[in-house]
């Protein structure tokens, strides 16, 4: 449980310094990650080993006004990620679905996470009131204190059903029937859908980005959906049969669902570094005092560095062509200076005659790999040609 907390919370922290650090990953998208990376990493610092050591022990040595806040804190974060992953698909839905809509601004995307967290605290309050710290004193003079939480009803347990039941409503069932039928819609928009008339090099690459983002976005939402289903069910069936915590196997199929859900906020900046180029980079950037990390990135240079010598054929002349288009646009397109939402042809150089070049071998690049993917008889000038062409 250690290892879970301590990587959930460098991972998140540096997805957070990743956008807030570098101007142009501050997009709305960007902006709902850290909220979610924020929430994560509340969840995993303050409540996560307090926890665990409560189960481990039965015993809680933190005190009342902690009691509370572990009780607060616990549903206040899930619930606000549950709610920033509706927001960020309520912006995908637009972009994608309705694109002559008017996006999301800045000032928005930050109106709404405050809107989240507020809502958030308004589910979770109930917990933080009605907790409370219990001593029980044994005839060996050795004592215990539980913390738990006391509904009006005492033991009959109808406030805690009913609560627990409104609580998965809330942040499950609603939200998975809602980004189910969100994506679905935004899945067939991209994948099933054709462009009418011609379609430009920008656009499509426009159309691959946007792809990426819903693919990561779908991971992340699957992958939560998996890790809180056995937390929920848990908490549905004791709540029925209180009887089953009372058994000697319950403690332990417990730390391991609790273990499960808590690993969650652990694998999110994972997700972003393997399917988003930009964090990607960010991450590298960070961890670039790593030996494997360093060396993996001096072999990709010498790789996009590395011309082709002697004479060749012209097979070869044209993956050493496309190796030379594929490392120029990694150089414009995996900057921590773009946004995924824009073109990915956002160019860092300021002189207007090097971002000249860099538009050329970006173009080029596309067009050959359109001319590659017809037949052969026709692609084998186009081969010719630009094997041969200076840029």
């Amino acid at each position: 449980m250690f290892m879970v907390a301590r990587d959930t919370v460098c991972g998140n922290l540096i997805t957070i310094w990743i956008v807030i650090a570098h101007k142009r990953m501050r997009t709305v998208t960007n902006y709902f990650l850290v909220n979610l990376a924020f929430a994560d990493l509340s969840i995993s610092a303050f409540t996560v080993m307090f926890n665990f050591v409560y189960m481990l022990n039965s015993h809680w040595p933190f005190g009342l006004i902690y009691c509370k806040y572990s009780f607060f804190l616990s549903v206040v974060t899930i619930t606000a990620s549950v709610l920033t992953f509706l927001a960020i698909a309520l912006d995908r839905y637009v972009a994608i679905v309705h694109p002559l809509r008017p996006r999301m601004s800045a000032r928005t995307a930050w109106s709404v996470i405050a809107g989240i967290w507020t809502l958030a605290a308004c589910v979770s309050m109930p917990r933080m009131i009605f907790a409370d710290v219990l001593e029980h004193r044994y005839d060996d003079g050795s004592s215990r204190t539980v913390c738990f939480v006391l509904w009006p009803d005492g033991v009959s347990n109808k406030w805690d059903f009913g609560y627990t039941i409104f609580v998965i409503i809330v942040n499950y069932v609603i939200p998975m029937v809602v980004l189910g039928v969100a994506y679905t819609r935004i899945g067939m928009k991209l994948w099933g859908s054709k462009v009418i008339g011609e379609n430009s090099l920008g656009q499509g690459d426009n159309v691959r980005s946007k792809k990426r983002v819903v693919k990561m976005m779908i991971t992340v939402v699957l992958l939560f959906a998996v890790c809180w289903m056995p937390q929920h069910l848990y908490f549905i069936i004791t709540s029925v049969n209180i009887n089953i915590t009372l058994t000697r196997q319950a403690q332990y199929i417990y730390l391991a669902i609790y273990w499960l859900a808590m690993s969650n906020s652990m694998y999110n900046p994972f997700i972003y570094c393997w399917m988003n180029s930009r964090f990607r980079q960010g991450f590298k950037s960070v961890f670039k005092w790593i030996p494997c990390a360093a060396r993996s990135e001096r072999q990709a240079n010498n790789n996009c560095s590395r011309g082709s010598a002697g004479k060749s054929s012209g097979r070869e002349r044209t993956s050493t062509v496309i190796e030379t288009f594929r490392c120029e646009r990694l150089k414009l397109t995996t900057s921590l200076d773009g946004s995924d939402d824009k073109n990915n042809i956002q160019l860092q150089s300021a002189n207007p005659t090097r971002r000249h070049q860099h538009q050329k071998y970006y173009y080029r690049s596309q067009r050959v790999q359109q001319q590659l993917a017809e037949s052969p008889a026709r692609s084998r000038k186009t081969k010719f040609l630009y094997t041969n062409t200076e840029f």
